[in-house]
């Protein structure tokens, strides 16, 4: 039995770990929810899962929250709230799928508390790659990915050595813009940017796929929690979205990892790793899909993988200019103040403008969030 901590359970990850742990009820205990401001989802899962302790974001809300739980649940709010979930004594590991970098702080509070981290908020990474994982190791813990590309990778490793890779392919399904014109980029809405052709998400991954920034903020991820140079780092594009992603070895051989897309299956492996444990939930009829595609990206019509490349490359704090000036850019799209191919050109000259610290700590890399977003925001 794992005792399970979920940060973020309100949203698309986070029901789907909900899921999880009803398929999988003697492998899988919540024992702490934390949610944004869905306040009747989050008092539904406590009644279903009983957990010991929950938090609300919103700190106004803790009186509504409070009418629909027992007496006998923690309630906290805020950041506070946060923390004193990932560091809970009960606690085995600490789900973090908390949209944007909010994440950052609770998961290097978990880590320090000596829990294992299942990380689907790639911010955490993003930003604090190289903290995030010297922290694991020196704190003997695991850093374990819930992304299906990441979790696939770490699938095909199977805990072989860094000097066994040749590449890390990512896949990535093309989104819905894969074969529009890029004359046409100009002209593209939210609600087409919105109708993704292989996974249901929230507002913003929807987006960033859309941009293939997603899947940028995915290679800077790889970068650092497999611990490889950027140029390992490669992108395929495979709109079938079944093999989720492969690793090349040194001697030729590549080893994918596939399913019919859905985010239980890498959720579920995180929680109950190293054993696999029996679901009905996915099923793969090969025979039915038939045919697997790839296809090189196109870099005129999704510029961010060339962007994020560079982020990677340069470290220090870009990668986080990258992450915090496209938050900025996905939101200000979303409100119509910016064209879908403005967000982009934005985080570019965010990008352009940063002065870079190398090897940053933890402050300097939130100081250059918090630059890139006023920033970002000055320029829109």
């Amino acid at each position: 039995m794992k005792n399970v901590v979920l940060l973020g359970s309100t949203g698309s990850i986070g029901t789907s770990t909900v899921k999880v742990a009803e398929d999988l009820p003697d492998q899988v205990r919540l024992i702490g929810l934390a949610a944004g401001g869905n306040v009747g989802l989050l008092a539904e899962q406590t009644q279903a899962h009983h957990p010991s302790t929950i938090s609300i974001a919103d700190e106004t809300l803790l009186p509504e929250l409070s009418k629909c739980i027992p007496d006998t649940v923690e309630i906290y709010s805020g950041d506070e709230g946060l923390i004193r979930l990932a560091t809970l004594p009960e606690a085995d590991i600490v789900l973090i799928a908390i949209v944007g970098t909010a994440g950052l702080k609770p998961a290097l509070a978990a880590i320090r508390a000596g829990k294992d981290i299942a990380v689907a908020s790639k911010e955490i990474l993003v930003m604090a790659g190289e903290i995030v994982m010297r922290e694991a190791r020196e704190y003997g813990v695991k850093v374990l990915a819930v992304d299906s590309e990441h979790s696939a990778i770490f699938q095909c490793l199977d805990g072989k050595p860094v000097e066994s890779i040749r590449s890390i392919w990512l896949t990535a399904s093309g989104g819905p813009f894969r074969e529009t014109p890029p004359e046409e980029f100009a002209e593209i809405t939210l609600d087409q940017a919105l109708k993704h052709p292989s996974w249901v998400m929230g507002r913003k991954i929807t987006i960033d796929s859309a941009t293939m920034f997603n899947k940028g903020l995915e290679m800077i991820e790889a970068r650092w929690l497999f611990g490889v140079e950027m140029n390992c780092v490669k992108v395929v594009v495979h709109p079938q979205s079944v093999v989720h992603s492969l690793v090349e070895y040194v001697d030729g051989s590549m080893i994918a990892q596939m399913s019919t897309p859905d985010m239980c299956l890498p959720i579920q492996y995180a929680l109950t790793h190293p054993e696999r444990m029996a679901n009905q939930r996915v099923q793969t009829n090969l025979a039915s899909i038939g045919t697997l595609q790839f296809e090189e990206p196109d870099s005129e019509r999704f510029p961010a993988l060339d962007l994020a490349r560079r982020a990677g490359e340069v470290c220090g704090t870009l990668p986080a200019v990258f992450n915090a000036a496209n938050e900025v850019a996905v939101d200000a799209f979303c409100e119509g103040k910016l064209s879908f191919l403005g967000i982009t050109k934005l985080v570019s000259d965010v990008m352009d403008q940063h002065q870079v610290v190398t090897h940053p700590d933890l402050t300097q890399i939130l100081e250059s969030d918090q630059w890139a977003r006023r920033h970002a925001a000055t320029l829109i």
